[in-house]
């Protein structure tokens, strides 16, 4: 068709400016931020994946590493922080609070160089390496032949990590000497090991799918001998002769963080990692200090419905020492943990509207690390029960620790968020500790609204737990910011939780070992259960228990301030399911 434009305007129409592009909007600018980064995290090899994601090297673990990385993730904090957060959209608001902390964390730990000190009282690098057996090795041969080159690397590895120690040593940051003492026995019981095939690292080759041709599994196993071999053995032999010859008699005898090089900011770094609040060490204190007090009311309370006469002391001793509340065997222990989540699962519906499409397995915790591990652990696929001495183990506290470490606790929330394909991948992997250990935390104590505790002693069990908890806020804070001997802080948790010797020395321990870690648990317990109480009140009859517990599973794992802020919206829109078909 023939334009019936003249010439004249034919010709200022072509002469004019093209549009300008529209500015890319807040959420855009975030997008490609988080977007750049995950990408170069990936090229890393430090990206968060699946829990049993067979990978095929070990991430580069140097000082160098860590050097680069540190000025990179300052470089994200500055172009984050352009960003004006009131310009984001709700969803996204959220998006970019918990990946700035995760990001913050990140530069705290570079900058304080968390990696010159790998190992402490709890765990170790080449303990949690042991855990990469236990993979799923869902993808078939391709993941035995990544796990085939991911052993290759361990000798590379293992030397960053002695150079690593070697320049902690080198600036008195190590764990305590006391909390170290047999942490070897992993170590030295790989570099003595004459046969591959009773390697730890071996066990995969033992379950290959039967569906797999013999060619290729006679394959498989001839190169996992060979690599455990020639190099996983022997580097298990180097290690452990750096560590008795030079690590181990050269680390510090100083019990507390303070101690450290610039200790004081060194332990808020680590109060700002594991708690997501900026509270200072002496409101921690005193805060515990409180709520030890109004637990102590309660167990007083318990003490008196169990019909026990004499004083709560005399109870504390009565719940450790009575044979009647120890298992006699660790099948006993495995057989009740099993019953009681069991339980769960016929309470569940009323509880939860969603639930988990991965299940968990009830194990034993490894011969090599049994003897100073916590009493048990849980995560994506797994409940791990301490078999170790089981007389010294608590059947009162059994339902409680269930409850925190499989379902609806850490064997339930971590899946949740790993399957909730609506969060961003920074989200569904990643673990902050004030929300997860808060969680878990937090389900001992459901476990009373529940009817989960049969009896007053199960019941006291669970404010046993809860009392250890609060007592951590003033244990921690009292090693690393005032001078606590140990011999005080086990007296600490003698005179206030029913915790079995044992695992009062063993949680001492840890807690001088990992500075600020064991402070996540109750700050994050208490915060849940304010934004709960917020939510009752304010909705009344329309709050519904399993959208609130939806609610805050749906979110992953974010810090503290993100949940609060996470409720409010809840409130303010009626609280609703955070699932369409809610």
């Amino acid at each position: 068709m023939r334009s019936i434009l003249a010439p004249a305007a034919m010709l200022l129409i072509a002469a004019a400016p093209a549009p300008s592009p529209t500015p890319p909007t807040a959420d855009t600018r975030f997008d490609r931020i988080w977007q750049d980064e995950w990408a170069w995290r990936e090229k890393e090899g430090i990206a968060d994946h699946a829990p049993g994601t067979v990978e095929a090297h070990i991430a580069d673990d140097s000082a160098a590493a860590h050097a680069r990385r540190l000025a990179y993730w300052r470089d994200v904090l500055t172009k984050l922080d352009a960003i004006d957060p009131k310009t984001l959209s709700p969803d996204t608001l959220t998006d970019w609070q918990v990946y700035r902390a995760q990001i913050a964390s990140q530069v705290d730990d570079e900058t304080f160089r968390e990696f010159e000190k790998p190992v402490n009282g709890d765990s170790a690098f080449w303990s949690d390496l042991q855990g990469v057996a236990r993979g799923n090795f869902a993808n078939g041969e391709r993941d035995y032949r990544n796990y085939l080159s991911w052993l290759g690397d361990i000798p590379g590895f293992f030397a960053q990590e002695t150079d690593n120690m070697k320049a902690g040593l080198a600036r008195g940051f190590t764990p305590p000497a006391v909390v170290m003492q047999g942490r070897e026995k992993g170590v030295a019981e790989i570099a003595g090991a004459t046969d591959p095939t009773k390697v730890s690292y071996y066990e995969p080759f033992t379950k290959l799918p039967a569906t797999m041709p013999a060619a290729t599994q006679e394959a498989l196993r001839a190169a996992a001998r060979k690599v455990i071999a020639d190099q996983v053995i022997p580097a298990h032999q180097r290690l452990l002769a750096f560590l008795q010859q030079s690590y181990f008699p050269g680390l510090t005898k100083q019990l507390g963080a303070d101690k450290y090089p610039n200790g004081a900011a060194y332990y808020q770094s680590r109060i700002r990692v594991y708690t997501t609040t900026d509270l200072t060490p002496d409101a921690i204190h005193q805060l515990g200090l409180a709520e030890v007090a109004k637990i102590r009311a309660e167990m007083e309370k318990a003490k008196a419905d169990a019909g026990f006469k004499g004083d709560l002391p005399a109870f504390l001793t009565f719940i450790r020492t009575d044979p009647q509340f120890h298992p006699t065997t660790g099948d006993q222990l495995l057989k009740e943990a099993a019953w009681h989540a069991k339980r769960f699962d016929g309470m569940a519906a009323k509880w939860f509207g969603r639930l988990p499409r991965q299940r968990f397995a009830i194990i034993e915790v490894p011969p090599q690390i049994a003897p100073y591990y916590t009493s048990g652990r849980g995560g994506p696929g797994v409940y791990l029960v301490n078999t170790y001495d089981p007389q010294s183990r608590s059947l009162p506290q059994l339902p409680a620790l269930t409850l925190h470490e499989s379902a609806p606790g850490h064997a339930f929330q971590m899946p949740l968020a790993a399957e909730n394909k609506a969060l961003k991948p920074f989200r569904r992997n990643s673990y902050i500790s004030a929300f997860g250990e808060g969680w878990a935390l937090y389900c001992e104590r459901l476990g009373d609204e529940m009817g989960f505790y049969r009896t007053p002693y199960e019941r006291f069990g669970m404010l046993s737990y809860q009392m250890w908890r609060a007592a951590r806020l003033v244990v921690d804070t009292g090693i690393h910011t005032k001078g606590w001997t140990r011999e005080q802080a086990q007296q600490f948790l003698r005179d206030n939780t029913a915790l079995p010797e044992r695992e009062i020395v063993s949680e001492v321990d840890r807690y001088i070992g990992w500075p600020g870690q064991a402070l996540s648990y109750y700050l994050g317990e208490l915060t849940i259960q304010k934004v709960r109480a917020k939510a009752e009140k304010a909705l009344g009859p329309k709050f519904d228990i399993r959208h609130f517990h939806d609610t805050v599973l749906s979110l992953g794992s974010v810090p503290l301030p993100v949940l609060e802020a996470r409720i409010d919206r809840f409130i303010a829109e009626g609280g609703p399911s955070p699932y369409p078909e809610g």
